[in-house]
């Protein structure tokens, strides 16, 4: 792979699942490689194909939304300042689905941060916190990462009543649900 592409694992259309924007049409460029090891990772990240921000807008506008979500694995891993931009010049809204251990492009329009275990979040701010509920300490994370928007989703489906029973002893936070999987759509 050159310095000028990047490891996409896959490009598609569908309607985002979870978070604030569930049930938006979206453009997904999901990005192989993470600095994390999540035990409930669905994305095989030795599979991608390298490709440069031209090929990548060029698929992308081949959809009629105008929204992208830039996911991973972990998508600040690489240079994707250019990636951004190429697709503002093109129309598109862009959305970052991220760990938060990493800075991002400022340009970035929303950005979506999902701390993990072994992750120190460096952002100052997100648009939402969406934090997969494992039984861990939900409100320090929200301290240290602001957010507009809290969302607490189940892992894997497993624990959704306990999701449920905490927010609703919680009710600054809301229900994030894998509506993709539940619909299974991609």
């Amino acid at each position: 792979m050159s310095a000028t592409e990047l490891p996409v694992n896959e490009i598609f259309y569908s309607l985002q699942g979870e978070g604030y924007h569930t049930g938006t049409p979206a453009v997904f460029v999901r990005l192989s490689g993470c600095n994390l090891k999540c035990e409930f990772c669905d994305t095989d990240h030795s599979q991608f194909r390298p490709m440069t921000v031209d090929s990548i807008v060029a698929e992308v506008i081949e959809h009629p939304a105008t929204t992208v979500i830039l996911t991973g694995g972990e998508p600040s891993l690489y240079p994707i300042g250019n990636l951004v931009e190429a697709l503002h010049r093109a129309g598109r809204r862009v959305h970052i689905e991220t760990n938060g251990t990493r800075t991002l492009p400022a340009s970035i329009d929303w950005i979506t941060c999902s701390p993990k275990p072994g992750g120190e979040v460096v952002l100052d701010r997100c648009d939402e916190l969406k934090v997969v509920y494992t039984g861990q300490d939900v409100e320090s994370i929200a301290r240290q990462t602001p957010a507009d928007h809290l969302f607490l989703q189940p892992c894997s489906g497993q624990n959704t009543a306990q999701v449920i029973a905490y927010i609703l002893r919680n009710p600054h936070w809301r229900l994030s649900l894998q509506t993709h999987k539940l619909l299974s759509i991609q």
